[in-house]
């Protein structure tokens, strides 16, 4: 059990997708202007890791390895990501239509987010069982949805502040993301993936 927490958390801060291994920065930068974008955002892209790194778990266990075709597990992938994503696309569209709107290109996006598509093969490369896997798909998102709060409250916070006209925009999210990530780099020494 103590190495499941250990997962999570080493998922969650340590190895955090977004702030140090640098994946699905575009969803990042791109929709953290507002907190509610970012909870939409981090919602949607939490299902699809999550769902889709199980579901690549069980179609890796019991179809890909005994047929001796795991060189098709990015396609296979892609495709049980793409299907997610038009899912969560409908489902947001459906109840929440202004959020839907407010993420614009950014919600079909998920499909081509590194950070998606790099979990269930960071999973498979890894050989975890079902437990694991639950936890790491659990983990990831988790850690992608704190890094897109984290963000979205401080750029916020950033519109009312007194900044240099050199640094508005663009220039100051890339330097207090820099920021961040050194602050979740400092916990890379308390656990090891």
């Amino acid at each position: 059990m103590s190495e499941l927490v250990l997962l999570f958390m080493s998922t969650l801060v340590v190895n955090n997708y977004v702030l140090t291994k640098i994946l699905g920065l575009c969803p990042f930068i791109g929709v953290t202007k507002k907190v509610e974008n970012s909870v939409g955002m981090g919602m949607a892209t939490m299902f699809v890791i999550t769902v889709a790194s199980l579901m690549a778990w069980f179609i890796d266990l019991y179809v890909l390895s005994p047929l001796h075709i795991t060189y098709l597990r990015t396609v296979i992938f892609i495709l049980i990501i793409a299907a997610l994503v038009q899912l969560s696309e409908m489902i947001m569209e459906k109840t929440t239509p202004a959020l839907y709107q407010s993420l614009g290109i950014y919600l079909p996006l998920i499909t081509t987010n590194c950070a998606v598509l790099a979990v269930p093969l960071l999973i498979m490369n890894k050989g975890f069982d079902f437990w694991e896997t639950l936890v790491y798909a659990i983990g990831a998102p988790a850690g992608f949805y704190l890094a897109l709060m984290i963000i979205s409250t401080i750029r916020e916070n950033l519109a009312f502040a007194k900044i240099p006209r050199v640094f508005q925009g663009a220039a100051i999210s890339l330097i207090t993301t820099g920021i961040l990530a050194l602050a979740f780099m400092g916990f890379s020494g308390l656990i090891r993936e």
